[in-house]
């Protein structure tokens, strides 16, 4: 959604003047999957929880939380990409350490407060804990704040072999996309109008860095939908109605979901 990047010296942006006033607090529990399970992951002096679902000594990939924080749809995005053929190790890493956004202005809180370079090393620690638990190549992919997340990591982290970035670019003081080290496939709404993150502009800017970077990429925009459109759960969809998006946003996902399985397979197969 909106992103904040104090942290990184620049100004932040305040989108809730940009969703409907009728926006009411979501009381929204989170999914109790027994298939995932909790980890601990440890980096520098720091450790942190992490969310694990699907086969063992699989591809892993890394699945970053939107700016809701380890909520239900990210769940539901690492449980299916879990199952997709041919069958991954997805992880989720804690960046909020438990915290969880029920509401915009708890969620926009959240991510300002976010340290973003922590965050990357975050996920590096999680990539090399995937590949030292039995995953040969591993991907990274995330929602938003995830998606711009999965950009910086594809530069800034050597460990990763794929990314697949959903509605979120990264400023460009945290990293570069011309830079990236790894094959990117990105997706956009076309009606997303989160400007300079993940509307149609913060889109085609994207394609140009990724051509000049030299690495295989794709950069696909979804005519009809906008921002956060892959999150289909009835909670989800009841959610992203409150923020004024009343987009038919299924087919949309549908497609992203088999681009995405298509690159995955390409990029993480040994």
């Amino acid at each position: 959604m909106a992103v904040f990047f104090k942290t990184l010296g620049s100004k932040s942006l305040n989108l809730r003047p940009h969703l409907t006033p009728s926006f009411a607090r979501l009381q929204i529990r989170s999914m109790a999957t027994s298939e995932i399970k909790k980890v601990q992951i440890q980096r520098d002096d720091i450790t942190f929880d992490a969310y694990v679902v699907g086969k063992e000594d699989a591809p892993g990939i890394v699945v970053i939380q939107e700016w809701w924080g380890v909520d239900f749809e990210i769940k539901n995005h690492a449980l299916k990409i879990s199952q997709l053929q041919p069958g991954y190790k997805a992880l989720i890493p804690d960046l909020y350490r438990g915290k969880v956004g029920l509401d915009v202005a708890e969620a926009q809180h959240l991510m300002d407060g976010l340290d973003w370079p922590g965050a990357v090393k975050d996920i590096q620690a999680s990539v090399i804990w995937l590949k030292a638990n039995g995953s040969q190549k591993v991907g990274v992919t995330g929602y938003c704040m995830g998606g711009a997340l999965t950009i910086a990591s594809s530069v800034l982290v050597p460990e990763v072999d794929a990314g697949v970035a959903f509605y979120g670019v990264p400023p460009p003081e945290l990293a570069d996309p011309a830079n990236t080290k790894v094959p990117i496939q990105a997706h956009f709404g076309e009606l997303d109008n989160f400007v300079g993150f993940s509307d149609i502009k913060a889109a085609k800017a994207l394609e140009e860095k990724l051509k000049a970077s030299g690495k295989p990429y794709e950069v696909h925009v979804y005519p009809g939908v906008g921002h956060a459109f892959m999150n289909t759960s009835p909670e989800g969809m009841e959610r992203r109605k409150g923020m004024g998006m009343t987009d038919d946003n299924e087919a949309a996902a549908e497609l992203a979901w088999s681009r995405f399985q298509s690159w995955m397979k390409r990029y993480l197969s040994s």
